[in-house]
Formats: C-alpha cells, sequence, structure tokens
C-alpha cells in the first residue's frame, strides 16, 4: 500500500521540495508538489492524493487554514512541518486535523517512517480478508467498525474522525479498563516516543472527547493521576457469533 501511495508536499522552499520529491520517490512513493496553497488545491482537486506533507508557513495561505479546510471534507492524512519554536501552531494543528507534525529541519527517513507507519494502519483495515473481518466495537451508545474505520452514533450518524484519532480510540477499545499512558499512546498509535513537550496524545484526547459528546464530563475517557488515560465504559466486542462484553471499570488487575 505505502510504495504506491500518492504523497502532495506543499511547501514554498524550492530546496525543500526538491528533496523531499527525490527522496520520497527513491522510496517508491508517487510525489506531487505544490508551492502554495492555491497549486495545493488545484492539485487535490485533479488528482487522487492518499497524503499530504504540509508546511505551516505558506506565501499565500496559512498552513493551519488549509489543513483545517482540508480535514473539513477529506480524511486523508497529514502531516505537517514545523519550525521547532512553533509550539503553539503545532498544537493548534492537531487540533484542527493534522494526523502528525514533524520539526525543521528534520530527516527525510523519519518523515517517510511516519507516513508509512500512518499508511499501514489505514492500509491493513482496507486489505483484510472479507472471510474474517475484524470485530467491531460497541460502547457507550457508540459502534466502532475497524474495516470501515467509522464510528457511528445510536442514531447511525457517521462521527467524522480523523485517522489519528480513529487509531486513539482503536487503542482505548482494545484495552477497556486500563490505565494507558502518553508514551504507551504514542508507541500504540505511532511507534514513537514521546518529546519532552510533547502534547499530540492530549490533544487527540481532547479532540475525541469532543466529537463524542464527552467534553467537561469525562465520562467515556478519564484522565488519571499518573500520567495516563483510561477509557471507562464496558465495551462489547461484536464479531459473528454474540457480542462479548469485556471487564468493565475497575476489574482490571
Amino acid at each position: 500500500m505505502d510504495n504506491t501511495a500518492h504523497v502532495l508536499v506543499v511547501d514554498d522552499d524550492g530546496e525543500i521540495r526538491k528533496l523531499l520529491a527525490r527522496y520520497l520517490q527513491s522510496q517508491g512513493f508517487r510525489v506531487t508538489v505544490a508551492e502554495n496553497g492555491r497549486e495545493a488545491e488545484r492539485r487535490l482537486a485533479t488528482s487522487r492524493i492518499d497524503f499530504v506533507v504540509l508546511d505551516l508557513m505558506l506565501p499565500d495561505v496559512s498552513g493551519l487554514d488549509l489543513c483545517r479546510t482540508l480535514r473539513a471534507r477529506s480524511r486523508v492524512p497529514i502531516i505537517l512541518l514545523t519550525a521547532l519554536k512553533e509550539d503553539v501552531d503545532r498544537i493548534i494543528g492537531l487540533e484542527v486535523g493534522a494526523d502528525d507534525y514533524i520539526g525543521k529541519p528534520f530527516n527525510p527517513r523519519e518523515l517517510v517512517a511516519r507516513i508509512r507507519a500512518v499508511l499501514r494502519r489505514t492500509g491493513e483495515a482496507a486489505s483484510a480478508p472479507a472471510a474474517a473481518p475484524p470485530p467491531s466495537f460497541a460502547f457507550a451508545g457508540f459502534l466502532a467498525d475497524p474495516a470501515t474505520r467509522q464510528v457511528l452514533d445510536a442514531a447511525g450518524i457517521d462521527i467524522q474522525l480523523t485517522g489519528a484519532e480513529f487509531d486513539l480510540l482503536l487503542a482505548f477499545l482494545e484495552r477497556p479498563g486500563r490505565m494507558l499512558s502518553r508514551d504507551q499512546l504514542l508507541d500504540i498509535t505511532q511507534g514513537r516516543e514521546a518529546g519532552a513537550f510533547d502534547r499530540s496524545i492530549d490533544v487527540l484526547v481532547s479532540r475525541l472527547r469532543r466529537k463524542l459528546g464527552d467534553a467537561g464530563s469525562f465520562n467515556i475517557l478519564k484522565t488519571l493521576r499518573n500520567g495516563g488515560y483510561q477509557l471507562a465504559v464496558p465495551v462489547e466486542v461484536r464479531t459473528d457469533g454474540p457480542p462479548a462484553r469485556t471487564p468493565a471499570e475497575g476489574s482490571w488487575p
């Protein structure tokens, strides 16, 4: 899946565009480049793009605004390129729907590793054998289906989650009642360790709470004092047979 993915690189720095295009192509990706927001919009309108690498500082539009626009109409994965000092912008980028960020200067190999990690997670769900679909999860009036990467509410309405948000929710659903630290969640969902000031998990949890109607009440996702989070509602694992109820909060060792 990842070696045939079409990646759009949006950056106004010509050298960075050439470097990334050359390196990504050497790793087997198809690559299209854009030097500003307007060109990026044209590329997205005329090509099937599987992944967007987006610089925050563009000459004609804020990278954050472009990220917000893309996320409102598409689930295409987005990684932001940011200057190391732009901590606030990185956090806002995650809040408006980016899947990850990487600070400049960066090693192209790290960027490729992160792109592949996201594509691997989404691609595995899409290519799973039809005869053996993964189980779905019912919790707090919602139904999460890893096969389609959808979350439906009690009325059957699709809750629009980004790829990163769904991966985080799935990590909780597969481990209900357990305390999961930020480092554990980053390792499970993104295959990397947290940096000293990495708040990406906190931001994703906040986004999940808001979309699940849990913001302010924390009845579904609880914050624990010792630095982690817990899915605090019962989960039913639904396969071809009857639902199998997992232990509720407090019943885990």
